[in-house]
């Protein structure tokens, strides 16, 4: 009976190793086995590793040590030979026996090379087992060390070699360095923790059922990997619950976050806005049907999540103030609630008692809340969640903020044509994605009036009293914390000018206007916007970054400041609303001397969040993370510019 069976299997065999031949050649593939011998060279061999006997995943067997059999078998392993074979004949054997009480049971022998697995001897064993849908084969193993070179490829297996010797897991692997570490802390271990069995094989089972989903879903086309989408899943899940969850459960909860997954495929998983008008009318066409004006709401419920009360942060108090101002100006059309992280309540309950009340709209206004977020958006995929931050590649929640470096670029103006010492002071709060921008605006607008002037850089992120180190520079002006809100009074916000008993008296300062901010979004939310938005940059994460057009950054001007300095900030400003006027579109070098831009160039708004650099007019440096204060180290962590290259936190729980 067996006989028979394992006839019917090849034929079956046969037929998928035909059919991936010719997807080969019709998809201009190579349509047979990869050939180590051909791959790599004695000079490219750092040294040669005996790993024993292990069970290797079946899926990453790609190939053959030398070309011996080349033609026998697809790229995939199913046969290619006909059934009348000599070839065909001992398949038909092996595959009896596999099926028969006795089953294979002799290890293949094979070389592994930077994660993939080629076969000396055993081709056929292979063969049989991947065409029953065998996810391991017991098999011999010698490793194929790699040169160590700049390569991400060869750095991200030499990664690998550290995790595989704590772990014993060969079927994690990720796209990009840092992901084992990663891995390590979200299971809630330590870096140089290693595993005990009872982990590993605890691990292997979510991983199988994980991959199931993954695989479901499409994974295999997306250029990620299993690891890659798992990390993901760990920061909305703790690995525990890989272990409660059905099959279906987890396939539920990993489409929940897929466009997350997605995210992480794509070079640039981020659509700036920079246009407070964003295609607020539906598109024409199809998409107009589907995005209608019979679609869209007249009456949003929106929700505010503060992490602490507005009458303790002058940051969350700006915002506070713009939701006055929102509930002011759209009465018929907003109903809007307040809630608060109060002592003693977590912040996931908070958003789901907001969820509950009929939140359609849900603004958070720190960033430190985004993970919050993040979970929210996956649980209610019809609300739609906001945090305030900048660069976060999380399609499943919009972030937002405002281009304050137009306002710095204008106060650097000011501060260029009224230095009489041509040296300025900047203080600068954390290196998160968009100050490098701002300091680097205020530098540009201090060369327009004064190509003389330097900026001396100190960070209020390093510093307890910056205001005091950079007046021992002998600055005779000051860029100091931007104002948070309208009409407020200056005092040391702002730009000011160091008086000669040391004290300073306020100029101008930029300053945020979240009311505008918030009436314009959701007017856009009410024509349509939301979708048009998603429509343009499917797949992607989108982050609200609007500027002085929109209203949400404006210029406040003290009474102090000379007519002609005033003129000017008018002036600037009104070119920048119009704009005729663009920051960063012209000539400049940075610190190492590098022409970042010949002035012909427009910066995208991606280069410009994302910049990490400063210019040569500029004194100082930006600080790395061991220099931080502890209270900065924090939102660095979220927002950094450096963030993706920090050793991770340990988190989770253990496997």
């Amino acid at each position: 009976m067996s006989q028979a069976e394992a006839s019917a299997q090849y034929a079956q065999a046969l037929k998928a190793g035909q059919k991936t031949y010719r997807e080969c050649v019709l998809e201009g593939r190579y349509p047979y086995l990869q050939i180590l011998d051909e791959i790599l060279s004695d000079q490219m061999v750092a040294g040669r590793v005996d790993l024993g006997v292990i069970d290797i995943p079946a899926d990453q067997i790609v190939g053959t040590k030398s070309k011996g059999r080349r033609n026998a078998f697809a790229a995939d392993f199913m046969p290619l030979l006909d059934a009348d074979t000599e070839f065909a004949a001992k398949w038909i054997e092996l595959c009896a026996a596999h099926l028969s009480d006795e089953g294979i049971r002799d290890p293949i022998r094979c070389c592994e090379y930077m994660g993939r697995f080629y076969v000396q001897e055993g081709n056929k064993r292979v063969s049989v087992l991947k065409s029953f849908g065998s996810p391991s084969v017991p098999a011999y193993v010698t490793r194929v060390i790699p040169l160590y070179s700049d390569d991400e490829a060869v750095q991200i297996y030499y990664e690998f070699m550290d995790f595989y010797r704590l772990s014993g897991q060969y079927q994690v692997y990720f796209s990009h360095r840092g992901g084992f570490s990663k891995l390590q802390a979200a299971l809630g271990h330590d870096p140089g923790y290693v595993w005990n069995q009872d982990e590993r094989r605890r691990f292997q089972s979510g991983w199988h059922y994980f991959k199931t989903a993954f695989d479901k879903l499409g994974g295999d086309k997306l250029g990620v990997t299993v690891a890659d989408a798992l990390l993901v899943w760990l920061e909305f899940y703790p690995i525990g619950t890989l272990k409660e969850l059905t099959q279906k459960e987890i396939s539920r909860s990993l489409t929940a976050i897929w466009d997350d997954v997605k995210a992480r495929a794509q070079a640039e998983p981020i659509e700036v806005s920079v246009d407070d008008e964003e295609k607020s009318a539906p598109p024409k066409g199809l998409l107009g049907r589907i995005f209608g004006s019979h679609m869209l709401p007249n009456h949003l419920n929106i929700a505010f999540v503060n992490q602490i009360d507005p009458a303790h942060s002058t940051w969350i108090a700006a915002h506070d103030l713009g939701r006055h101002t929102l509930e002011k100006a759209m009465p018929g059309e907003t109903t809007v609630r307040v809630y608060n992280l109060d002592p003693g309540r977590d912040i996931d309950t908070v958003m789901n008692e907001a969820a509950e009340d009929g939140a359609q709209v849900l603004f958070a206004t720190t960033a430190p809340l985004i993970s919050a977020c993040r979970k929210l958006a996956a649980r209610r995929p019809e609300l739609k969640v906001l945090n305030c931050s900048v660069a976060m590649p999380y399609p499943g929640v919009r972030t937002y903020y405002s281009r304050v470096y137009e306002g710095k670029f204008v106060t650097g103006a000011i501060a260029g044509a009224l230095t009489k010492t041509d040296k300025i002071g900047y203080v600068a709060s954390s290196p998160i994605f968009g100050v490098p921008a701002s300091i680097n605006a205020f530098a540009l607008g201090a060369q327009l009036t004064n190509p003389d002037a330097r900026v001396h850089l100190a960070w209020s992120c390093v510093s307890n009293d910056p205001i005091s180190e950079l007046k021992g520079k002998g600055v005779d002006i000051i860029s100091n914390r931007d104002v948070p809100m309208p009409n407020m009074p200056q005092g040391e916000w702002g730009l000011s000018r160091v008086l000669s008993d040391g004290s300073l008296k306020a100029l101008a300062s930029p300053y945020w206007d979240w009311g505008n901010f918030y009436i314009r979004l959701v007017t856009s939310i009410l024509n349509g916007g939301w979708d048009a938005l998603a429509y343009k940059g499917v797949g992607k994460a989108v982050n609200y970054w609007w500027g002085m057009a929109s209203g949400a950054v404006g210029l406040m001007l003290s009474d102090d400041l000379p007519d002609g300095m005033r003129s000017l900030a008018n002036i600037l400003c009104q070119e920048l609303i119009d704009g005729k006027l663009t920051v960063f579109h012209r000539k400049y070098r940075s610190q190492d001397g590098k022409i970042q831009s010949d002035g012909n160039r427009w910066l995208s708004p991606e280069d410009v969040l994302h910049m990490d650099w400063l210019l040569d007019s500029v004194d100082g440096s930006i600080p790395g993370f061991d220099e931080l204060l502890p209270m900065a180290r924090a939102i660095v962590r979220i927002q950094g510019i450096y963030r993706d290259s920090l050793p991770p936190e340990k988190g989770g729980a253990a496997i």
